[in-house]
């Protein structure tokens, strides 16, 4: 039976991955395949080749291809103050109880270019628990992290960034936290400074610290069942009891072994907390 165009994108997407893990150790093999095929289909539009059984020599074979196409594989969507809903239930409902610690944890995971950590230290600053707070950023993608660093972003994009820190419950103007410079708008080295951006896969790295509050928002949704069911343990095994887990407003702890060790504190904007469990 001949091979249809379908079965040939599918084994042309598997050859791809499995080029990635063997030549640079990224391993994206239990990724969603639909996902990674429309991103491969993408890239491949976007340059001209003409399948993509032609993109695996040049990834093998030249590491800023890879990178170019490792940024579009893993950056995922993010703005400041993304879901402004999100803080408010967070400042009502988890705020209150992170600060009866005298110090806290904050991990980002998946953080991609660093709006949302940005965001979320100007949201601590504003609750006065910024100067008692460590924010660990990670991502996967080298690219997306150095851009990260530098706390820089297009100053186009801070009016409609304006906007939804105010309706995020923003207690100033978000012009306060960040300077114009080299034709864009900088975030204040104070809170750069409380952010510790790094490289960590969540596929394959482990535990780094204990942390009381994860954010890790559409990162999930790309992963296999099995991969999610991972990576949910590594982030409820780096969690604190009573700690708090926040997830994308298409992602859920339902029908995952973690379940029963959640509390929900938030069903629609996917806030949970870590039971203490009695052993």
């Amino acid at each position: 039976m001949p091979t249809t165009n379908l079965e040939m994108v599918d084994v042309e997407s598997k050859l791809l991955i499995d080029a990635i893990y063997l030549r640079y150790g990224y391993d994206f093999r239990d990724y969603q395949t639909t996902t990674m095929i429309n991103q491969f289909k993408n890239f491949v539009a976007s340059r001209d080749y003409n399948n993509i059984a032609e993109l695996i020599p040049r990834v093998l074979h030249s590491r800023e291809v890879f990178y170019e196409l490792l940024m579009n594989i893993t950056i995922n969507v993010t703005e400041m103050f993304r879901g402004p809903e999100f803080y408010h239930s967070l400042r009502d409902k988890v705020i209150p109880h992170l600060k009866t610690y005298p110090y806290l944890n904050v991990w980002h995971a998946g953080c991609s270019t660093g709006e949302e950590p940005y965001s979320m230290s100007i949201f601590l600053k504003e609750e006065e628990l910024l100067k008692r707070s460590q924010i660990y950023a990670t991502d996967i993608n080298d690219l997306a992290l150095k851009k990260a660093r530098t706390g820089i972003y297009d100053i186009r994009r801070m009016q409609d960034y304006s906007k939804k820190y105010h309706l995020a419950g923003g207690q100033g103007s978000l012009s306060d936290y960040y300077h114009t410079r080299y034709g864009g708008a900088k975030i204040l080295d104070e809170f750069r400074e409380r952010i510790v951006f790094s490289k960590h896969n969540l596929v394959s790295d482990s535990v780094f610290a204990e942390m009381q509050l994860i954010v890790c928002k559409n990162v999930l949704i790309y992963f296999s069942r099995s991969l999610r069911d991972n990576v949910l343990a590594l982030l409820t095994d780096s969690l604190c009891p009573k700690g708090f887990l926040c997830l994308g407003e298409h992602e859920s702890l339902d029908y995952t072994p973690v379940r029963a060790m959640y509390d929900v504190v938030d069903e629609s904007k996917k806030i949970y907390r870590k039971r203490i469990q009695i052993r």
